[in-house]
C-alpha cells in the first residue's frame, strides 16, 4: 500500500479536523449503543418489576435516571449525528482542495514527458474519479476501521467486568474474526477485482468522452452503432466486475453480521448461566447482548470500504506514476542567478520536440540578459511555440542545457476560465489589489470595457469567456501574464485578434510595463512583436 504514503501524508497535514471528525463518529457509536443497551436494560427491569406487582410482591422502580439516560443518549446521537456529517464532509472538501491543488502543482511542475502525454479525457478521470477516490479514505476506512476496533474493546471490557473474563475472551475472539472478515479478508478477495474495475472505469469514461467528442465524424462515417454498441460491451464488462465485487462486500458482510449475532447468542447464553447462579441480576443480562447488537452498525459500514480501497489504491497508483513528486524536467538546470551571471536565459546546443517524434530545432544555442528584449520571428511550423514551451518548462528538452529564471508565460492559446474578471486576472498574481487589476486593465484598453458593467471586476465572463470577443480574450490573458513580476516574460503570438490600431497603442505603454525585465517575444512578423532590442529569425 505504499501507492498512499504520500496521499496519506497529505491528508494528515489536516490531523486536527481528522481527529475532531473521529471523536464524533465515535460520540454518535457510543450514543447508539448505550441508547440501545440502556433501553434493554429499562425494559427488561420494568418488566420484571411488573410481573412482581402482578404475583403480589413489593417492588419499585426508578423511572427518572433511565428514562434521562435514554433521552440523553438519543438526543446526543441525533446532534452528535448532525455534527459528525456536517463536519466531516467540510472536512473531505478541504481534503479533496488539498489534493487537487498539490495535484495541479506537481503537474505544473512537470514537462511533457513527466505528465506522459495523456488525453484530455484521461487527464478529466484523473482529476475527477481517482481523486475522488481518494479524498474519503480516512473518513471511510481508516477512522470506522480503528472506531470498530475501539468499541469493540470497549464491549469487550464490559464483558469482563459485568460477566467473566471467559465470556470477554470468547467476545474478543468472535469480533476479532468478525473484524478481521470485514476489513483485509474482504480487501485480500477484492484487490486485483476492484482494481480492475478502476482501470476498466477509466478506460470506459475516456471511451464515452471521445465518442461524444467524434460524434460528427462517427455519423459522417456511418460507425456510430457499431462504437456505441462497442462501449456497450465494455459497460457491461464494467457492470460484471462490479458485481462481483459488490457480492464479494456482501458475504463478508453477512458473515461478519453472523458472527456479530454469534457474539450476542453468547453472551445471553453465558449471562442466563450467570443469572441462574444469582451472579447477576435480568437487566443486567440483557445489557451486553444488545449493546453487541449495535456493533452490527459499526462492522456493516466497513466491508464496502475496503472492497473499494483495491480501487483506491490502482487510483493512486495512476496519479504516482503520472505525477511524480520531485520530478525533473530533463536536462533544464534550476535557475540560480550565481549560475548564470546575470542572465535570463541561457541555452546551449538545445535540441526541442515533442516525445516521439523528430526534433523541430537542434542544436540551437541563446542568451538572454536579464532587463534585455529579444524578437523571434519564424513560419508556422518553424517551432516558436515549442521552444516557447521549453523555455516555460512545459516541454523537457530532448538534448543540450537550459538553465532560466523564472518566468511568465502567455501561451499561444488564449484561455480564459468559466468565472469572474478578478478571478482569471488573480491567476496572474493572487496578492494583486484592486487597484493594480484595474491598472494592468488599463494598460491593454480593456478598463472601460468593464467599468460599464454593473458589476466590474467580479463580472461572469461565460463558458470559455464567451462574452469576449477575440482581441477582448487575448488582451484579458496578455492582462493575466503582465500581473506576474517574473524576471522572465514569454510572449508568443500577444496580439492575437487585437486590430493593428490598438495593438499600436497599447505595445508602448506594455513595453514600459516591463521595463527592466526580460522579455522574449515570439510572432508571425515583426509588426507581431513588441518592440526588441533584436530579432532572430527560424526557418
Amino acid at each position: 500500500m505504499h501507492e498512499l504514503r504520500p496521499w496519506l501524508k497529505l491528508i494528515f497535514q489536516r490531523r486536527g479536523r481528522l481527529i475532531v471528525g473521529a471523536l464524533l463518529l465515535l460520540v454518535t457509536l457510543l450514543s447508539g449503543l448505550s441508547l440501545l443497551a440502556l433501553s434493554g436494560w429499562f425494559l427488561t427491569e420494568t418488566a420484571l418489576v411488573g410481573l412482581l406487582l402482578a404475583a403480589g410482591s413489593q417492588a419499585y422502580i426508578n423511572l427518572y435516571v433511565p428514562g434521562g439516560g435514554i433521552r440523553f443518549f438519543a438526543v446526543s446521537r441525533t446532534v452528535a449525528r448532525y455534527l459528525e456529517r456536517v463536519y466531516n464532509h467540510n472536512t473531505v472538501l478541504q481534503l479533496l482542495t488539498d489534493i487537487r491543488v498539490a495535484l495541479f502543482d506537481r503537474m505544473a511542475s512537470a514537462g511533457q514527458r513527466e505528465r506522459g502525454g495523456k488525453t484530455g479525457a484521461q487527464w478529466l478521470s484523473r482529476l475527477t474519479a481517482d481523486v475522488d477516490a481518494l479524498d474519503t479514505i480516512y473518513l471511510r476506512v481508516i477512522a470506522p476501521a480503528g472506531l470498530a476496533v475501539m468499541v469493540s474493546l470497549i464491549l469487550v471490557l464490559a464483558a469482563w467486568l459485568l460477566f467473566s473474563g471467559t465470556l470477554a475472551v470468547g467476545v474478543l475472539a468472535i469480533c476479532a474474526l468478525a473484524l478481521y472478515l470485514a476489513t483485509r479478508r474482504v480487501f485480500t478477495q477484492t484487490r486485483p477485482l476492484s482494481a480492475r474495475l478502476s482501470d476498466q472505469q477509466e478506460a470506459l469514461r475516456g471511451d464515452v468522452i471521445e465518442h461524444l467528442e467524434g460524434y460528427a465524424e462517427l455519423t459522417a462515417a456511418g460507425r456510430t452503432g457499431k462504437h456505441a454498441g462497442w462501449l456497450m460491451r465494455q459497460a457491461r464488462s464494467v457492470s460484471r466486475t462490479q458485481a462481483r465485487v459488490d457480492s464479494q462486500a456482501g458475504w463478508h458482510q453477512a458473515v461478519s453480521t453472523l458472527l456479530v449475532n454469534l457474539a450476542v447468542v453468547v453472551a445471553l447464553w453465558s449471562g442466563a448461566e450467570l443469572f441462574h447462579q444469582g451472579q447477576l441480576s435480568g437487566p443486567v443480562l440483557v445489557l451486553l447482548p444488545i449493546a453487541l447488537l449495535g456493533l452490527i452498525e459499526v462492522y456493516a459500514m466497513l466491508p464496502d470500504a475496503f472492497a473499494k480501497l483495491g480501487g483506491t489504491i490502482s487510483a493512486a497508483r495512476r496519479l504516482n506514476e503520472q505525477v511524480t513528486p520531485g520530478s525533473k524536467l530533463g536536462n533544464r538546470t534550476p535557475a540560480e542567478p550565481h549560475l548564470i551571471n546575470g542572465n535570463a536565459l541561457i541555452m546551449r546546443d538545445l535540441s526541442v520536440g515533442y516525445t516521439g517524434q523528430a526534433a523541430i530545432l537542434s542544436h540551437y544555442s541563446l542568451t538572454v540578459a536579464e532587463g534585455e528584449r529579444l524578437g523571434i520571428v519564424g513560419a508556422s511550423g518553424a517551432g516558436k511555440s515549442t521552444l516557447a514551451d521549453t523555455i516555460a518548462g512545459i516541454l523537457a528538452p530532448k538534448d543540450g542545457l537550459i538553465s532560466a529564471l523564472p518566468c511568465a508565460y502567455l501561451t499561444q492559446k488564449t484561455v480564459v476560465f468559466e468565472d469572474t474578471v478578478r478571478a482569471n486576472l488573480l491567476l496572474g498574481n493572487p496578492k494583486a489589489t484592486d487597484a493594480e487589476l484595474w491598472r494592468v486593465l488599463e494598460l491593454v484598453e480593456l478598463a472601460s470595457r468593464f467599468t460599464d458593467e454593473t458589476d466590474r471586476l467580479d463580472t461572469w465572463l461565460g463558458s470559455a469567456g464567451n462574452r469576449l470577443s477575440g482581441g477582448e480574450a487575448r488582451r484579458l490573458v496578455l492582462a493575466r501574464v503582465l500581473l506576474n513580476d517574473a524576471a522572465l516574460v514569454i510572449l508568443d503570438e500577444p496580439f492575437t485578434g487585437v486590430d493593428s490600431e490598438t495593438r499600436k497603442r497599447i505595445a508602448p505603454q506594455i513595453n514600459r510595463w516591463l521595463e527592466g525585465r526580460a522579455v522574449i517575444c515570439l510572432g508571425h512578423g515583426p509588426e507581431a512583436l513588441l518592440p526588441s532590442g533584436h530579432t532572430v529569425h527560424l526557418y
